[in-house]
């Protein structure tokens, strides 16, 4: 095992810091949006417009993949990682705060996929899989309890909707590992389907509509969610793992809850409560382990299903 220079650690933990930073920025900067002059099917529609046309010219060149994926994986990919799973995490965000979409889509996600990768991937269900699904277990039940201890409340139609999401993520990686794409090109043939499907929907159902939205609120939208989600944070995750490999890159997904609650916090004007903390720290925990971080005095939980776990 090769031994990594400080320089080198320091290199890749800011790719990852940075990745991390980005996929709980887009919960942050979607809800902001929300709140704003935009609605979920316009947010949508910026991320898949821009990240399709970024995208466009690698998916071109390195092809749909069918015959790796088969018609069913491409239909994961595309739901998984399209307009359907940013929907759900969009419309969640009109009910429940983003630090809950933190905790219970980025944070759920490593869960779910877990528990697709048995059956699908025939991956064992080991004792780190099992500690890790009881904190994420308790971190919802947090989150429940939170927003007013009953099920019915109005937040928690906003939670089910980012478990929809989670649930769909967790196929589309399942997809993508099964047929061994790199996160990159998963990402752009989900894109570019996405924009050849839903964008003349869209354009017919919403109209002209967006063309009134504020160019400062249209320009931030797709710059977060389809330049830097879309692209730049595949980019800064595959070099943090190709520095710190796989099982070293499994810290940084498992911190998008926490990130996402801080960031929430001066630019929403959300700030969670001691409840909510506690259900933050727990899925966070429970998402790192499962993930297959390496844990004090145990070496490296050896995950397979590390890369790629969070848009």
């Amino acid at each position: 095992m090769s031994t990594l220079t400080p320089a080198q650690y320091l290199r890749g933990a800011l790719y990852g810091l940075g990745a991390a930073g980005i996929w709980s920025g887009w919960i942050v900067v979607a809800r902001l949006g929300l709140r704003t002059h935009l609605t979920p099917w316009d947010i949508a529609a910026l991320r898949f417009g821009v990240g399709g046309l970024l995208l466009l010219p690698y998916v071109v060149r390195r092809g749909l993949a069918i015959e790796r994926l088969g018609w069913g994986g491409l239909a994961a990919l595309v739901l998984g990682c399209g307009a359907p799973m940013v929907l759900l995490v969009n419309a969640g965000l009109l009910f429940a705060p983003a630090a809950h979409a933190g905790a219970l889509f980025s944070g759920v996600v490593p869960l779910m996929v877990v528990l697709l990768a048995i059956p699908i991937l025939h991956e064992p269900f080991t004792w780190p899989k099992r500690i890790g699904l009881v904190l994420v277990s308790l971190g919802a039940i947090g989150i429940v309890w939170s927003a007013g201890g009953a099920i019915g409340t109005r937040q928690n139609i906003g939670h089910a909707l980012f478990l929809g999401g989670a649930l769909l993520w967790a196929g589309y990686t399942v997809a993508m590992r099964r047929a061994r794409l790199n996160g990159l090109h998963a990402a752009g043939i989900a894109a570019v389907c996405t924009m050849i499907v839903y964008l003349p929907v869209y354009a017919v159902v919403a109209g002209p509509g967006i063309f009134r939205v504020p160019l400062a609120d249209l320009a931030l939208q797709g710059f977060v969610q389809g330049f830097l989600t879309a692209v730049v944070s595949l980019v800064l995750y595959g070099r943090a793992v190709g520095i710190l490999g796989a099982s070293g890159g499994a810290a940084f997904p498992a911190l998008c809850p926490a990130m996402t609650a801080l960031l929430a916090m001066p630019i929403l004007g959300e700030w969670p409560t001691a409840v909510d903390w506690f259900a933050i720290i727990s899925i966070s925990c429970g998402a790192y382990v499962v993930s297959g971080g390496p844990l004090p005095g145990r070496g490296i939980l050896r995950g397979s299903m590390v890369r790629d776990l969070v848009p």
